[in-house]
């Protein structure tokens, strides 16, 4: 009886530590300087925002000639100088990109939290003002832009290697833990994609050990809209075909051109 009660005390502490420090499990940001954005992105300028809880946000912007923006939200690991391919390639397109940042991602202040950051991504929308404009979410970043597509609907939207729910990606990568019932940020993807009406692209690609392709196509299913599956063999979650790959950003601009012909 002692050894199973000295087994429940030590699985007891452990939960209550998972449950502490789970938000250092689940956002990684280089929260270092970033370098400035000419030196890594030709034409591209620093900006900066407010969100409504008053914190200033840097960002990376590149303009372009097509009369589509692009709005990226990144994962939940590095800082937007890791998305500087991505918005090189597509600005070789002529497509204006803005590379944002979350609060304690590249220098900015604050804490990520799920609230968080759709605070950050909303302050990023009214930084564009009145434009056509594609949401391109990667990974953790498909359910901010996901939620910012429920409340401020784009043109567009792409998600790559999008989740069901956050749960469900963590219970594939931690199946010895009860996710479900410890995490505090939900990010429900599935569920709200399930409203959103405006053109997708959903990119995944086969060999993801970190979002099941399933899950991934289980968002496209989700949606109501049109709905555009790029499936790309081989590529692992943080594989560079998801960066500046011909299949990601062909995506990115044929969607572009179809709602560029659209209006």
């Amino acid at each position: 009886m002692r050894a199973v009660l000295v087994v429940l005390a030590v699985a007891a502490v452990l939960l209550g530590l998972v449950w502490a420090f789970q938000r250092r499990l689940i956002y990684l940001p280089d929260r270092g300087p970033v370098p400035p954005a000419a030196q890594v992105l030709p034409g591209a300028r620093e900006v900066s925002f407010t969100t409504d809880d008053g914190l200033r946000l840097d960002a990376w912007f590149v303009p372009g000639e097509h009369e589509v923006t692009v709005l990226v939200t990144g994962g939940n690991a590095g800082n937007r100088w890791n998305r500087a391919p991505l918005a090189r390639a597509l600005a070789a397109h002529g497509l204006s990109v803005l590379l944002m940042d979350y609060r304690g991602y590249g220098g900015n202040p604050g804490s990520p939290t799920e609230e968080g950051l759709r605070l950050d991504a909303e302050a990023a929308r009214r930084f564009l003002g009145d434009v056509p404009v594609i949401y391109f979410g990667e990974s953790l970043g498909a359910a901010v832009a996901t939620r910012l597509a429920a409340d401020h609907p784009p043109d567009g939207l792409v998600l790559r290697s999008p989740f069901t729910d956050l749960a469900a990606a963590g219970q594939a990568n931690y199946p010895f833990l009860p996710v479900r019932a410890l995490l505090r940020d939900r990010f429900p993807v599935a569920e709200r994609v399930a409203g959103i009406r405006v053109p997708l692209v959903v990119i995944y690609g086969t060999a993801d050990t970190i979002v099941p392709a399933v899950q991934s196509r289980a968002v496209a299913t989700a949606a109501p809209g049109p709905v555009t599956v790029v499936e790309i063999p081989g590529a692992g979650h943080n594989d560079m075909a998801f960066l500046n790959g011909p299949e990601t950003v062909g995506a990115v601009t044929d969607l572009a051109d179809r709602i560029a012909g659209a209006r």
